[in-house]
């Protein structure tokens, strides 16, 4: 049996890395996919725990090997998900998460259409988003504006995933997350392929009942 990818996008500013933090913490079932990015790593952030960095060079030299199951360019940085190890976790049955842009959920679905469940987090309001990217501390206002003018594009593509969780109160969003998991999980097709022996006998032409 496959494994599901789970897909979380969202605008810079809108809670996802916080909500996937959360799930992870409560789902020891879902393994998160690291990405590589050429982004400078942020102060805390790990090498291999928080992403794989890498130099821009290295990145596109495994775009044209073909590397990457996904990637895109944001806000300057390149991004991108190992195609061996999302292969790897699906053979074995393994659900993952990827916490990736909604330019490289595009690219996910379109390789994995049966597989892949998108999910688009938004802030409850422009206005919240905007005190949400300033309380951070780390960006300039010119910064903080390009961002806001970014976001506002990203959300546009919101219609495209199968759900969107509005993250106001996070412990609500974060329900809703979790809500979202197990409903993928209880699916026909997924509860066939976990129970192949029951459903087998229910659709056998006599019952041994």
């Amino acid at each position: 049996m496959s494994g599901l990818l789970f897909i979380v996008s969202a605008p810079s500013g809108a809670g996802k890395t916080t909500l996937v933090r959360h799930l992870l913490t409560q789902m020891a079932s879902l393994s998160l996919s690291i990405s590589t990015t050429t982004r400078v790593p942020r102060v805390g952030e790990v090498d291999g725990r928080d992403y794989h960095f890498t130099d821009e060079a290295s990145f596109r030299a495994r775009i044209e090997a073909g590397d990457f199951l996904e990637w895109a360019k944001v806000h300057g940085n390149y991004y991108g998900t190992s195609r061996r190890r999302i292969e790897e976790a699906g053979r074995k049955g393994l659900d993952t998460l990827l916490e990736i842009d909604w330019q490289g959920a595009e690219q996910v679905r379109k390789a994995m259409p049966n597989t892949s469940i998108g999910i688009f987090v938004l802030p409850p309001s422009l206005e919240a988003l905007a005190d949400r990217l300033a309380g951070r501390g780390t960006d300039s206002p010119e910064v903080i504006q390009k961002r806001l003018a970014a976001a506002r594009e990203e959300m546009r593509h919101a219609q495209e995933f199968e759900y969107v969780i509005i993250n106001d109160v996070l412990e609500t969003a974060l329900d809703n997350l979790i809500a979202i998991v197990h409903a993928a999980r209880l699916t026909y097709a997924r509860q066939q392929q976990r129970h192949g022996e029951l459903f087998t006998a229910l659709n056998a032409a006599s019952l041994p009942f």
